[in-house]
């Protein structure tokens, strides 16, 4: 079912964007025991990309809550 409410769609993105975080906090944490520190790195900072995206989404979301 689709969902109506415009901040609906805000909280949905911030949701994803807090799950591809969490992915590359994984990977980060993988590739460090792994001695890799390189890599994990470059998925620390794609993790905080996604999770700075998550954040604007939820503040979107949380104005549009409020129309």
């Amino acid at each position: 079912m689709p969902l109506k409410h415009p901040a609906s769609k805000h909280h949905t993105d911030a949701a994803e964007r807090h799950h591809e975080a969490a992915k590359h906090h994984h990977a980060a944490a993988t590739h460090h025991e792994a001695g890799d520190d390189d890599k994990a790195k470059e998925h620390a900072g794609k993790a905080r990309e996604h999770g700075t995206a998550a954040v604007e989404h939820g503040k979107k979301g949380h104005e549009e809550s409020h129309k």
